[in-house]
């Protein structure tokens, strides 16, 4: 890491990766990756800071994916292989450090405090008793514990008032949590990054076969199978994942979040320390998902080679392999240009098993044969099949509104409810009366603070009852057919 933040252009890397790689964009695909670095450094250089005031180079030469493969190349970036073919960029653990390293030199200054005291005190506390096998002792400061606890009961009850913690002392406990939570997403990007390590030496391993293939085989299928338990920092974070794995803990913490940004004292902290407050859950989250993920990748590929692992074929590919590169550093300081190359005849022959003999036709594409009548088997034989679908289908708006100029009469005016209930029962279904209400709001209809009940009949013979806001509607030229008519 620290090798990282020596490197010459090293503020440029840390700049543009802080900008590309987000908590909530661990992973990016290496195009756009590319496009987003090419963007920012076009504008670095439109506004005239490729150079130092000395003249030295601020912006290294190249293009975002030359810059991008050397930052691999020394450690900044991870290239790997996500949804079976997508390939994406993801910091490194040493650029997470030294992303968070940048950070906090950037923020806030740490300074000792009451609560980062009382957090190493609390450490060392538990630490003494996890350390002190003595029953004793344990018994007696578990009493100490539950006689302050009481205590405090009592004054609670007694007095009923809670002592107010000052602003600035909360303010001291946040920035205490805040660097806290900076050191996490290294801590999870080390554990993921030695479990992809592990995977990397078991297959390595495996091709070796220096030992009886039957140990080989057995001894890693188990490392496979355990492999959180296999490396310090798998280890470590099983022990980890077990205080902060509980959904419930999760819940609780997020609702205590709630509560803190909730207090009057988060107003006096910048914007970006309360949305690292807000996201300290999902953060955890996400970083748990990493390393469970870089968990399973691993036991995919362990059992995997386990499965398809064959010595002899391994050996033979690795012989003809060393006989291709003998055969090409004798060959090429001796031919020239356009000199014929003799095959390596015992390199394996593809095996296709059939060629297309035939192109396809280019004749135009024949039209779909036409539909056969079909009888639903209709009983009763009155009604045909599209007038039932009809029957079922949207409001009759010609009818309807010929019905509405009918009922009006030379007045204009009608209650809609009234006209409604006056419908024959074709088109008093209750879609009907959604495209009468519709008409009399584009014809101009006034509200008569009255609530209308009306019943509306189905094809089926089923009735409902419909309660809304009585209307009255004008008709007055608007005899003209409606354009949206769906009959």
């Amino acid at each position: 890491m620290l090798d990282l933040l020596h490197r010459r252009y090293a503020p440029l890397v840390v700049s543009l990766l802080s900008l590309v790689f987000t908590p909530e964009r661990p992973t990016v695909p290496v195009a756009e990756a590319h496009t987003e670095i090419g963007d920012a450094l076009d504008q670095l250089r439109a506004r005239g800071y490729e150079h130092h005031a000395d003249g030295t180079r601020a912006i290294p030469l190249g293009t975002a994916r030359e810059l991008c493969r050397q930052w691999a190349d020394v450690g900044w970036l991870k290239r790997q292989i996500v949804d079976g073919d997508v390939e994406v960029y993801q910091l490194s653990a040493h650029a997470v450090g030294a992303l968070e390293v940048a950070g906090r030199a950037g923020g806030a200054r740490a300074r000792i405090s009451q609560s980062r005291v009382r957090t190493l005190l609390d450490a060392v506390e538990q630490l003494a008793q996890d350390a002190d096998p003595d029953v004793l002792v344990r018994m007696s400061r578990l009493d100490a514990q539950v006689r302050r606890l009481q205590d405090e009961l009592a004054r609670l009850q007694r007095t009923g008032t809670v002592e107010e913690v000052g602003d600035d002392v909360l303010l001291e406990e946040a920035e205490n949590v805040l660097h806290l939570v900076r050191e996490l997403p290294a801590d999870f990007a080390r554990v993921a990054e030695s479990l992809r390590a592990m995977q990397r030496d078991v297959v390595t391993a495996l091709r070796q076969d220096e030992r009886p293939s039957g140990d080989v085989l057995r001894e890693y299928l188990e490392r496979g199978q355990q492999v959180m338990e296999s490396t310090p920092e798998g280890r470590a974070f099983s022990g980890a994942l077990r205080l902060i794995g509980d959904p419930q803990r999760i819940d609780e913490l997020s609702d205590q979040l709630d509560v803190v940004l909730r207090h009057r004292f988060t107003s006096r902290l910048p914007r970006q320390q309360r949305a690292e407050l807000r996201d300290v859950a999902r953060r955890i989250e996400q970083g748990v998902a990493e390393v469970i993920k870089a968990q399973r990748q691993a036991s995919h590929v362990i059992a995997t080679q386990v499965r398809n692992h064959d010595p002899l074929r391994d050996r033979q590919v690795d012989e003809l392999l060393r006989e291709v590169m003998v055969g090409l550093q004798a060959w090429v300081p001796t031919t020239r240009r356009g000199q014929d190359v003799d095959p390596v005849r015992r390199l394996p022959v593809a095996e296709v098993a059939h060629l297309r003999q035939t192109t396809s036709t280019l004749r135009d594409p024949e039209p779909p044969a036409p539909l056969e009548a079909w009888d639903d088997g209709d009983d009763d034989g009155d009604t045909e099949p599209d007038g039932v679908a009809r029957e079922w289908g949207g409001p009759h708006y010609a009818e309807l509104r010929e019905h509405l100029a009918a009922y009006a009469g030379p007045s204009g005016e009608a209650d809609l409810a009234a006209a409604f209930g006056a419908a024959p029962e074709r088109i008093r279904r209750p879609v009907d009366l959604l495209g009468l209400l519709e008409i009399a709001h584009r014809d101009g209809m006034e509200e008569t603070g009255r609530v209308a009940l009306v019943e509306a009949v189905r094809p089926d013979g089923s009735r409902r009852r419909f309660a809304f806001e009585g209307v009255t509607v004008r008709t007055h030229g608007r005899h003209e057919k409606d354009g949206t008519d769906h009959e």
